[in-house]
């Protein structure tokens, strides 16, 4: 459930911090006392769009946070765990920032978290309702997606959709390579070309580094030659070599030690020094010995630079990209093949669309059940609402063709009095009545869902009487067992709360702030009979207002 919500700088709350309570809560006030803003700070918590109106005037940023106690196993903590969002302990706390530019961040324990997670994880903690929930029922896509969250279809109506999108993707490619068959056949036979030519190259990852190695040691022969004879030359000839030399110095050295044990260090250096010269000898003879001049070899390194470089300017890239490109036509010529191939497409295409019939037609054997049930208990609740005689019904109406939401539509029809034919609810039903039979779809649906939270804000527009009283014990009994938080102007649904707030403007240092009060049993009879008789209280409303409430706790 929601145990705590915080709230800095929003719209016309300076601070507040405010502790919830588990059972039925109504929230009460004067019509523009800013009833709704809690509920407004709560949907954007739970990552509703946000914009710069929403920050205090004159202050930097809204700051807002809220926390939850899902019980155990509950599926909002699987979502966190399955998202690497730590706990503590069952305590969820999600946090967010307006900043005054219109820029937002989101928390989720301390962890950044993007909008779209918000919403996800607040689907599994708060149930939303709000004060023109019933007009949205007008739209036959609202009527779909009630039905589908009611009876607990969301991964298989998610599912449908996707198959929908592979079967959509497979019919688009084979239509594709049908209408381009001779570009297609075009590309693959440049691109086969292509490869055949690079492979015929035979040119390595390493290749292009080791052929101007060699073409350089092969066009440089005479100067390696005599290079290494002049060195040699050096090392070796005059009355006394190098490496003598060397020798000579290190035995000076070394007698001298014994005066001072820093000369045997440069001894030991000098005549290590004496030994490399040496073997640097041996490998120069050697080396002379080996390298010959080779006109022949010199050419083919010619060709075959003439070739890569040749190459490289045919398809405009650096001589050691040649292998990448030669990959890379690999893979479009087998992609090419792959996609333009009709008859694998083709079989692509009705696997696809096998695959989405089957689930469609398990999400369509799933709603069936669900629709007779939920026909009969809206049916059930439109008597209860003083408009007894009347039917409600679910109709599963197929489709034409095919869509990503199944194999048929969802229409609400109802017959408001007695006798009347059924209709589409959108076409039949005054404000009044839409306003009791949304109410009562919302209630029915919210029993059924596991949300531990249920927020209704001023759903009970248009109502009154004893009807505000009937949807005041609706309310209460799903407050039994869930979470319910109700904003309302009805008396009746407020007196049937477990407990009560009023929210009331008032001026503080020349601006506007909204302030809430839990109301104790004395302040709640003084609430009760604002709410009954306008801003003129009276002993007979008081009166009223003490009645309903005894009658409530009775």
């Amino acid at each position: 459930m929601l145990e705590r919500l915080f709230i800095r700088d929003f719209i016309l709350v300076d601070r507040l911090e405010l502790d919830f309570a588990s059972g039925f809560g109504a929230l009460t006030g004067e019509t523009g006392a800013g009833k709704s803003i809690l509920v407004d700070a709560l949907g954007l918590l739970l990552g509703a769009r946000a914009d710069a109106s929403v920050v205090r005037s004159g202050r930097e940023r809204a700051e807002l946070s809220a926390e939850f106690s899902p019980p155990s196993g509950s599926p909002a903590l699987d979502w966190l765990a399955s998202h690497d969002f730590e706990t503590d302990g069952n305590l969820i706390l999600i946090r967010r920032m307006i900043d005054s530019n219109g820029r937002s961040r989101g928390y989720i324990g301390g962890v950044p978290a993007n909008m779209s997670q918000l919403r996800e994880l607040g689907t599994l903690l708060v149930d939303i309702h709000g004060q023109h929930a019933h007009q949205a029922l007008m739209r036959e896509s609202a009527q779909r997606e009630l039905f589908d969250q009611h009876a607990g279809l969301g991964p298989q109506v998610a599912g449908v959709a996707r198959c929908y999108r592979d079967w959509q993707a497979c019919e688009a490619a084979l239509q594709r390579a049908l209408r381009d068959s001779d570009s297609a056949a075009r590309e693959r036979e440049r691109l086969q070309w292509q490869v055949e030519e690079l492979l015929a190259l035979g040119f390595e990852p390493t290749a292009w580094a080791e052929l101007q190695q060699e073409h350089g040691r092969l066009a440089h022969v005479t100067q390696l030659l005599e290079g290494s004879a002049q060195a040699l030359a050096l090392m070796e000839e005059g009355e006394v070599s190098l490496d003598i030399q060397l020798s000579q110095i290190a035995v000076l050295l070394g007698r001298l030690q014994g005066y001072d044990a820093f000369l045997a260090e440069c001894s030991g250096l000098v005549e290590s020094a004496a030994a490399q010269v040496r073997e640097a000898a041996r490998s120069l003879r050697a080396y002379a010995h080996r390298i010959d001049a080779d006109p022949a070899a010199l050419a083919r390194a010619d060709d075959r630079i003439a070739a890569v470089l040749a190459a490289a300017r045919k398809y405009r890239c650096d001589p050691d990209e040649l292998p990448r490109l030669l990959a890379d036509s690999h893979s479009q010529l087998d992609r090419l093949a792959a996609e333009s191939d009709p008859a694998q497409l083709q079989q692509s295409r009705d696997d696809a669309l096998a695959a989405y019939l089957d689930a469609a037609r398990a999400l369509s054997a799933a709603r069936k059940p669900v629709a007779a049930q939920l026909s009969e208990a809206v049916t059930l609740a439109m008597s209860e609402l003083a408009m007894q005689g009347g039917r409600f019904e679910v109709a599963l109406r197929p489709l034409d063709a095919p869509c990503s939401t199944g194999l048929e539509d969802i229409e609400f029809n109802v017959a408001a009095n007695p006798g009347q034919p059924l209709a589409p609810l959108s076409k039949v039903a005054s404000g009044g009545e839409l306003s009791r039979i949304g109410l009562a779809i919302q209630v029915i649906a919210s029993a059924r869902s596991g949300t531990p939270t249920l927020v209704f804000d001023e759903v009970d527009v248009g109502i009154g009487g004893r009807v505000a009283e009937v949807v005041g014990r609706q309310l209460a009994r799903l407050g039994a067992a869930r979470q319910v938080l109700c904003v309302t102007h009805l008396p009746q649904v407020a007196a049937q709360a477990d407990w009560q707030w009023s929210i009331a403007k008032r001026s503080e240092a020349g601006q506007t702030v909204s302030a809430v009060t839990s109301l104790d049993e004395p302040a709640r009879i003084e609430e009760i009979a604002r709410m009954l008789g306008g801003e003129v209280i009276t002993d007979t409303t008081r009166a009223h207002a003490r009645e309903m409430l005894g009658a409530i706790s009775t």
